[in-house]
């Protein structure tokens, strides 16, 4: 358990159902208590962090506690700050014209499945990234696994998409200019940038570790063997499962299978 307050971020994901929450709470309690200035998030649609602590949880970091502040991330509000900020950047790159019919086509997005994902993610990379500096630990508290592991392969597919733009980009501005001073390329460069730093510490142990929450029942230990194999597939180790509900103790089990707590 110690070892794991060493890392910059953790997550806790699983089944839904098999006390997620409760475990990253009590593991966010612990960190504050051990001198940690920490942040738990809560990314699933059906937020419990509030009921947990008995108080009012909302879309910025609130103290709850000393030296630990929650917050509750709505995808909804999320996805409209985004969309807000996209069309504020916009804004300055192209004439009226232009800027109408971008618009137009951002409102459609924002109505397209996924909007609400590519919002909540970009508002978990910016804490992942510690863009706010005044937390040593951010512990996220997921939605249920297939969610979860979607976020994470986000980057992986963001990338991709923001290749193919640049590469679109630069055919439309031909060979006479420098794709290095055209303000949609450099913001494009900054974007990649920011996927592939956020990509870095998602892989990197030494950083990040993925706690997977578990019972001990067949539907749970299935689920929670196919998200370790989808984990490793894309790169990202485990760092320990707890096994919670066992002789209504909780179980932590290290990547070599040792009991701990």
């Amino acid at each position: 358990m110690r070892t794991l307050l060493n890392r910059k971020v953790l997550f806790f994901g699983g089944k839904g159902g098999v006390g997620k929450t409760t475990c990253a709470s009590a593991m966010a309690l612990a960190a504050s208590r051990a001198g940690k200035r920490v942040l738990l998030v809560s990314t699933d649609p059906a937020h419990s962090t509030g009921d947990i602590f008995e108080c009012a949880i909302g879309a910025e970091p609130l103290e709850i506690a000393p030296r630990l502040h929650a917050l509750e991330i709505d995808a909804a509000l999320e996805a409209t700050r985004y969309l807000d900020g996209v069309k504020a950047r916009i804004a300055g790159l192209f004439g009226h014209a232009i800027l109408k019919e971008a618009t137009r086509q951002i409102d459609l997005a924002a109505t397209m499945p996924g909007a609400e994902e590519v919002a909540l993610f970009d508002r978990m990379g910016a804490l992942i990234r510690g863009e706010d500096d005044r937390f040593d630990l951010v512990i996220f508290d997921t939605a249920p696994t297939g969610h979860t592991l979607r976020l994470i392969r986000m980057p992986e597919l963001m990338e991709a998409w923001i290749r193919a733009l640049s590469r679109s980009r630069r055919a439309m501005l031909g060979v006479e200019q420098d794709d290095r001073s055209d303000p949609i390329m450099i913001s494009l460069a900054e974007r990649l940038d920011r996927l592939r730093e956020l990509r870095a510490r998602l892989m990197s142990g030494r950083e990040t570790a993925f706690v997977l929450v578990l019972i001990p029942e067949r539907l749970p230990i299935e689920e929670t063997a196919r998200a370790l194999a989808q984990l490793e597939e894309a790169g990202i180790r485990v760092g320990g499962l707890v096994v919670n509900r066992v002789n209504n103790r909780v179980a932590l089990v290290t990547r070599q299978g040792n009991p701990v707590a």
